[in-house]
């Protein structure tokens, strides 16, 4: 079944049959084993997942699933460019470990997960993909360590980016460091660390003792209103509604 792509990202729990059944769709997938176990094959390979697991299935890779016994799993539904994730992280389809640290944010996603918001799903979903970018550990050899740097810059939201700084750190020149981020991450620099801080925030608006002001220093705005442009050109809704509606 080919569904139409997604304009935001969904967040839902969802239970497995017995019986195989197939899939392939327009957008990125996680699936975050909860209860129980279920089995997927993606492009070849097959993996069991429990709540200390998670499958990465890239837009467009068929998949075939089915689950013995009583389980659940949360499931990220992502469309492209929508979280901020490394384009890369989605190259092939792949069965991982998880933190601890993860399966507990899992659980405690789900049980707000029977019918989320418009703003908890993006807020769900920001804080999941970064909580696994944090984790993640990948075994092959590349030119750039994009999770590595993935994590640098979540590290780093409220400091001034230096293109120069971070490709000198990374062993390369200007130029090399631009190119090789961009074909693995799928944008700019700057515009990634945008996406980045713009998650960020989502997650910070969801406690009402953060103010919008704090909130703008934090992830590395000048002030609240540049923080504010930004969010709305965004999301198409300002950061104060965001945090005041149920959408």
């Amino acid at each position: 079944m080919t569904h139409a792509p997604l304009v935001a990202p969904s967040v839902a729990l969802r239970r497995y049959d017995a019986v195989q059944a197939s899939d392939v769709h327009d957008f990125h997938q996680i699936v975050l084993g909860l209860d129980g176990a279920m089995d997927m094959a993606v492009e070849g390979r097959e993996a069991r997942i429990d709540c200390r697991g998670a499958w990465i299935v890239p837009a467009g890779a068929r998949h075939d699933y089915s689950a013995a016994g009583e389980n659940r799993q949360l499931v990220l539904d992502l469309p492209f460019a929508s979280v901020a994730l490394p384009e890369r992280f989605f190259e092939r389809a792949r069965a991982i470990d998880v933190d601890p640290l993860v399966t507990q944010l899992v659980r405690n996603i789900a049980t707000r997960a029977q019918a989320p918001t418009r703003s908890f799903a993006w807020q769900a979903a920001a804080h999941l993909c970064g909580a696994l970018m944090s984790d993640v550990r990948l075994d092959e050899a590349r030119a750039l360590d994009f999770a590595r740097i993935d994590r640098w810059l979540r590290a780093h939201l409220a400091e001034p980016l230096r293109i120069a700084d971070l490709a000198a750190h990374c062993g390369f020149g200007m130029r090399r460091f631009h190119q090789l981020f961009c074909e693995a991450f799928g944008e700019t620099p700057h515009r990634y660390l945008q996406r980045l801080r713009l998650d960020a925030a989502l997650t910070l608006l969801a406690d009402p003792r953060e103010t919008l002001s704090g909130i703008a220093l934090t992830v590395g705005f000048a002030d609240q209103s540049a923080f504010t442009h930004a969010f709305t050109k965004r999301f198409r809704i300002a950061p104060g509604q965001w945090r005041g509606g149920k959408h």
